[in-house]
């Protein structure tokens, strides 16, 4: 060994003692842990993101497959969270013993990504009318003799009594241009007068 190597190694632990009082070694000991658990935590939620994204936009398909409606309403308020999570807290009640549904995946994806956004935006019109608190959407699946029902609540502003009975006319909607998410109604109506029990 050099004499160099002697002596670095005879000074190794004043060095290290001079280094952990210049990076204050107490707070990278608390911290640390906490960063890598944030990081797990956002690299968990990135990964949620992305097969929620991949599963919500598989390619249509025109006869009607087995929907786990539990879990596309799941993989939809994954896809939508930027729309609601400023202005609402999501809960889901969701029947874990709800059978799978014929039906078109992708339509049924379409519609609850409509009402969520829906819902999202009627709270925003309430929470920016003065309110500061967050809105609440509700989510619920039941199995109801034989057939499923999916309810979907909110804290919004609602729909005006006076144009309640135009909500499933295509292409009617009561928001201003670039607002929302388009004519949602012809896969929402469709769904509607389609439904079949299992």
């Amino acid at each position: 060994m050099t004499e160099k190597a002697q002596d670095e190694k005879r000074n190794a632990p004043f060095a290290a003692r001079r280094i952990a009082e210049e990076v204050d070694l107490e707070f990278l000991k608390e911290e640390i842990p906490k960063a890598l658990d944030q990081s797990l935590e956002g690299v968990a939620s990135v990964s949620k993101i992305v097969r929620a994204i991949k599963e919500f936009s598989h390619p249509r398909s025109w006869e009607k497959t087995p929907v786990d409606i539990n879990h596309a309403i799941e993989n939809t308020i994954t896809v939508a969270k930027n729309e609601w999570k400023y202005v609402a807290e999501v809960e889901t009640d969701f029947d874990p013993s709800l059978s799978p549904v014929p039906g078109l995946a992708s339509d049924l994806n379409q519609v609850f990504l409509n009402i969520i956004i829906n819902a999202a935006h009627a709270i925003e019109d309430v929470v920016r009318g003065g309110s500061n608190r967050k809105g609440k959407i509700r989510i619920s699946t039941r199995k109801d003799d034989g057939w499923a029902e999916i309810r979907i609540s909110d804290t919004g502003s609602g729909i005006p009594k006076e144009i309640r009975d135009r909500i499933f006319d295509p292409f009617f909607t009561t928001k201003e241009v670039a607002k929302g998410t388009g004519p949602l109604n012809s896969p929402q109506h469709s769904n509607e007068k389609t439904r079949r029990s299992y």
